[in-house]
């Protein structure tokens, strides 16, 4: 059995920027280069996703740092001894350009719609850490409920698990609340 990492998480500031930066630079995705050009920025992106495929890790990067230095890109860095080990990117819906499901509802949602562990560290704990700080953190920032969007498969790789096994969800409290074909919405009210 594995021990539970003693992380720290912090919300993400733009005081994090280079934290951030450098983790998608050199960590979140050292075992999967495809990925690498990322940022976290593909649910922030309003084009299509053939339009997102032709873009540059630089502009991704570049795109990544104005929406946390104006506070529309929110989530939070997890930290062994000083280094950022994890992220999990949650906010409102409406910050989102596209996300797995819409739809109107007059209550307050907190979208989360990926995780990064550093190779190193996954299957520790991380995100179902960072998972207990984004619920406490959207409860006290007013939101009434938050929602997830779990992939199907039991055998997914660590990359097609960006948005975090429903298991981790089932095990938190969250509950389904729409099926998919290839996902599940599950939805925790705060």
């Amino acid at each position: 059995m594995t021990t539970k990492l003693d992380i720290q998480i912090k919300a993400l500031t733009p005081d994090l920027l280079e934290d951030f930066l450098y983790f998608f630079d050199k960590v979140a995705f050292s075992d999967n280069p495809d990925w690498a050009i990322c940022y976290c920025h593909f649910y922030h992106f309003a084009g299509t996703n053939k339009q997102f495929n032709k873009r540059t890790a630089e502009q991704n990067r570049e795109a990544s740092k104005k929406l946390i230095l104006s506070g529309k890109m929110n989530g939070y860095m997890a930290y062994l001894d000083g280094k950022p080990i994890g992220w999990c990117n949650i906010n409102i819906k409406e910050n989102y350009a596209k996300i797995p499901y819409e739809e109107e509802s007059k209550a307050k949602i907190a979208s989360l719609i990926c995780f990064v562990v550093a190779p190193s560290h996954r299957k520790r704990g991380v995100a179902k850490q960072l998972l207990e700080y984004a619920c406490s953190g959207s409860k006290d920032k007013g939101y009434d409920l938050i929602e997830v969007y779990p992939r199907k498969g039991e055998e997914l790789s660590d990359a097609h698990s960006y948005r975090g096994p429903f298991s981790l969800y089932a095990s938190a409290g969250f509950s389904i609340y729409k099926e998919f074909k290839d996902y599940y919405i599950m939805r925790k009210r705060l």
